[in-house]
């Protein structure tokens, strides 16, 4: 490609302003064109030994190419196949040699062709050579990129190394090795090994392995080659960088020991989140026959006036408002510059703790890798002496950073060292993001003890459910890790790339079924449950299996669904039922002590739950009680009224259900003036019905031991209502009575002395008297 600029000054030495614009837009085209543009060759052997496995490498290279697609429309890829019974190359037309070995595609720009050459690759006879394999795609690269796009030119070398390598007339197969990975390394090529192994190889001789495992360890060494070893289909299918991300520094900078010592550091991001593509809105508005239309939808937004809505109001008159309670307040941007916090670039260390104290789970966000400047032999001594104290040590680090100038937030996060074991690679650290105290979430759980002892496992139920979890350890000892996160793919991304491709050839494609090799990521591994059958077996004994039947209303739900005032009432029956469920609810999560600002309404039920001490009812309505008045003493403009009417609804549900469910223990002692004995429950007794005990004594009982909740909530209600009247507060009982929490009635809770009609009534408005 070629530009002419023609308006140049008569002194060569500058040229007028539409030529520079001209030079500009040319230069910016070369960068879109070129700068960005990756050449990659694919070198996949298709010998007799990989018969088993080129289904899956098929599947491979079609996911890479149909992420290129999207990703890297401008990338460009061919294939080289070796193995072959045939030889179709240049380097063999014009040297000789370099036999079995086939162009499948010269290196062009991704397309849907390749998709369709890759599904379906031809079958070798012959036994492979990946060094003649891998010195023609060197030759294809020279010749089409030059010494050029260094960095961007990268192959791929799938097999399985189980056939031997020709000798050689210029030197052994080291030295041939030595001269590829030294010619690799001047122009800038990249390459990565994929070696199936494992049971994906079968039976193969071990002394031509070693020796082939030899040689691809030369070229790791040597050059920019990572090799990778696959054993199962899954790993296969993620073993590839399917996509190819430059890496960008997030920090350069200085490493602040203390304020006399500071080593000079660059921070990159080492993992991160692959997600859905970014999806834009397409306009088919666009004449069919322009064929430059971007058919992009632009949206443009127009801000106008309450008071006139045909009036835009222009930028310098808008201001941003926040809410604050029932109140917008408007800040300026002025204002939010004067009280931004500006903290200034830099990375600091905090100090040392051991590794043992920071646990994995604290992790969050992305991990980044901090090394050495480049080109500074003295920040990587540094750097490698450092990490290497901490491994020696078993500590790590805790910074602070600000990686930005003008950067408002600051992370603070552990550095980890990360000692290499290759010469060529220098040392490094690994830094995660630690949480702060209001990132981190308490999850409690109840414990076995809280439950009666028939419901707590025995011995045997205990050891056969820790069997089972191990049986699922990804990371059995003996074993190599299954599901290794780099090298198993998303599935859901997988197969929304696969349907896109589908879509694009055929607009009205079904959603495909999910790949056969990416189900055994989301469904249990059939090979694992059949080799631990025992333990499976095992666990099913111990624990039995019941159909969970489908139970009456409990009194909860029909007292929630029950409006105040009605008078349907209950059978015996759903009250029995009620109880059981009753009596597993109320099991406490946690003890709670308290209730808090954070959820008042599960602590309140928590405290009401508990059965450890009869104080705790009496507590937890005297609390709520006291937060209920809180928040209607100090409410600004009725903004805390609705909050207060929820607690009102967990207050008056708690009272009901305490007076109706008996939550005493088996065996709970209970004594009068006249007689001492023993409380105890059946199982299949109705309310209120104790044994060893008449009905009159169950009443007298029941009215001496119990406190009367729903007297409580009513008292607390005609005293609250009471202070709105006389503070003016009104309209939180006009709340209470659009919601109809009146007072809890004898239909609702037996020990209630208010009627319907009374409960009915008690919101209504008196009309003042007037005397004559």
């Amino acid at each position: 490609m070629q530009f002419v600029l023609t308006d140049w000054m008569p002194n060569n030495q500058i040229f007028c302003c539409s030529s520079f614009y001209m030079l500009v837009k040319c230069l910016l085209y070369l960068k879109v064109l070129y700068g960005y543009q990756e050449g990659l060759l694919l070198l996949l052997d298709v010998g007799p030994s990989m018969h088993g496995v080129l289904p899956q490498v098929e599947k491979l290279c079609s996911m890479l190419v149909q992420k290129k697609l999207i990703y890297g429309k401008n990338d460009e890829v061919g294939i080289v196949l070796f193995g072959t019974e045939d030889t179709r190359n240049e380097l063999s037309t014009q040297l000789g040699g370099y036999e079995n070995i086939v162009v499948l595609r010269d290196i062009k720009v991704v397309d849907g062709d390749l998709i369709e050459n890759l599904t379906r690759i031809p079958r070798g006879t012959v036994a492979g050579d990946f060094l003649d394999a891998i010195v023609v795609g060197m030759d294809m690269l020279i010749k089409k990129y030059g010494e050029t796009n260094k960095g961007k030119k990268r192959m791929c070398l799938i097999t399985n190394a189980l056939c031997p390598i020709k000798d050689s007339d210029a030197g052994t197969k080291e030295d041939q090795v030595g001269l590829i990975a030294m010619r690799m390394s001047a122009l800038g090529m990249k390459m990565e090994n994929i070696v199936v192994r494992g049971s994906l190889s079968g039976n193969a001789n071990q002394r031509i392995m070693d020796e082939n495992d030899l040689l691809l360890d030369l070229f790791s060494k040597k050059s920019s080659v990572k090799t990778i070893y696959v054993d199962s289909p899954t790993a296969l299918l993620g073993a590839i960088k399917t996509r190819n991300i430059s890496p960008v520094t997030i920090f350069r900078g200085d490493l602040e020991i203390s304020p006399n010592m500071k080593i000079k550091v660059w921070v990159y991001k080492k993992t991160a989140e692959e997600k859905f593509p970014t999806l834009k809105k397409y306009s088919d508005k666009a004449p069919p026959t322009d064929k430059f239309a971007t058919h992009e939808v632009k949206v443009d937004y127009e801000y106008k006036s309450v008071e006139d809505t045909s009036k835009v109001v222009p930028p310098e008159q808008r201001i941003k408002g926040y809410r604050y309670g029932p109140h917008v307040v408007p800040i300026s941007s002025a204002e939010w510059e004067a009280v931004k916090f500006k903290p200034e670039k830099s990375v600091k260390l905090l100090g040392f703790t051991d590794a043992s104290n920071i646990l994995r789970h604290y992790y969050m966000k992305d991990v980044n890798v901090l090394i050495a400047e480049p080109g500074k032999p003295g920040a990587m001594i540094a750097v490698s002496a450092l990490a290497r104290a901490m491994k020696e040590m078993n500590k790590v680090a805790i910074l602070r950073c600000v990686w930005r100038q003008g950067q408002q937030s600051v992370v603070v996060g552990v550095m980890t060292p990360n000692v290499s074991e290759k010469d060529n690679i220098p040392d490094s650290f690994f830094f995660n993001v630690l949480p702060f105290a209001e990132d981190v979430r308490e999850f409690q759980f109840p414990s076995f003890s809280n439950f009666p002892v028939s419901w707590q496992p025995n011995e045997q139920q205990q050891e056969a459910a820790d069997n089972l979890v191990k049986m699922l350890d990804l990371a059995p000892s003996g074993k190599g890790e299954t599901l290794q996160p780099e090298f198993t793919p998303n599935p859901v991304l997988e197969r929304f790339f696969h349907h896109l491709e589908l879509k694009s050839k055929h607009p009205d494609a079904p959603v495909p079924p999910l790949d056969g090799t990416l189900k055994k990521i989301t469904e249990p591994d059939l090979e694992l449950l059949a080799e631990n059958k025992s333990i499976v077996d095992a666990f099913r004994r111990q624990f039995e299996l019941k159909e969970n039947p489908k139970l009456k209303k409990s009194t909860r739900r029909l007292l929630r669904e029950k409006p105040s005032g009605s008078d349907e009432r209950n059978g015996d029956d759903n009250v029995s039922d009620a109880l059981a469920i009753n009596s597993i609810e109320s099991k406490p999560v946690t003890k709670v002590e308290k209730i808090g600002d954070l959820t008042p309404i599960q602590d309140f039920e928590a405290m009401m739950s508990r059965r450890d001490s009869p104080d705790w009812v009496s507590k937890a309505i005297e609390d709520m009680k006291r937060k209920i008045f809180n928040l209607v003493e100090n409410s600004n403009n009725g903004d805390d009224y609705s909050k207060a009417v929820e607690l009102f609804v967990a207050l008056r549900k708690g009272c009901i259900l305490e007076q109706v469910s008996l939550s005493l223990s088996p065996g709970f002692p209970f004594a009068t003036d006249n007689c001492a004995f023993v409380v105890n429950f059946s199982p299949s007794a109705k309310l209120g019905k104790l044994l060893c005990l008449d009905i009159q004594l169950s009443i007298n009982f029941r009215k001496f031991f119990l406190v009367q909740e729903p007297k409580q909530f009513n008292e607390f209600l005609s005293r609250i209502c009471k202070f709105c009247q006389e503070q003016n507060l009104g309209s939180f009982c006009d709340l209470l009575a659009s919601k109809e929490l009146s007072l809890v009635t004898k239909s609702e809770a037996i020990d209630s002395d208010v009627t319907d009609d009374e409960a009915r009534s008690f919101f209504v408005k008196r009309e003042p008297k007037y005397e004559d």
